[in-house]
């Protein structure tokens, strides 16, 4: 919990409320045993992954890798408590299960939930020193 403290998420408007935040740091805390720098550590390598399995989800052309790069995304996502992009790859593999096309604009979808995460994390990590 100390770490949602020293994260900084005031805005001008007040406090961010919990479910409208792009990653639960609660869940987060958990997953990492309440040790900060291994927070950190872990949001550092979620960060260059996932923006990694969004340019191979945008660059995929064939159902197969459109698949496993929905799952990779679906997989980090949800160990790091982003839900939102985590939902959206879920209902995407589901809807390619059921035999429906993608829509682009699901996958642009997917890519902007991505970057308001990274965004929400930046100054987490930037606060935080290397270990």
């Amino acid at each position: 919990m100390a770490s949602v403290m020293r994260a900084g998420l005031l805005l001008e408007s007040g406090v961010i409320p919990l479910r409208q935040r792009p990653l639960d740091l609660v869940h987060l805390a958990r997953q990492s045993l309440g040790d900060p720098g291994i927070e950190c550590e872990v949001l550092r390598i979620f960060q260059t992954r996932i923006r990694s399995y969004r340019d191979k989800l945008e660059a995929s052309t064939r159902p197969e890798e459109l698949s496993l790069n929905l799952l990779a995304i679906l997989g980090a996502s949800a160990g790091v408590g982003a839900w939102a992009v985590a939902d959206l790859a879920r209902l995407t593999e589901a809807e390619m299960k059921s035999g429906l096309p993608i829509n682009p604009e699901r996958v642009d979808d997917i890519a902007l939930a991505i970057e308001e995460v990274c965004a929400f994390i930046t100054p987490i990590i930037r606060d935080e020193p290397m270990h």
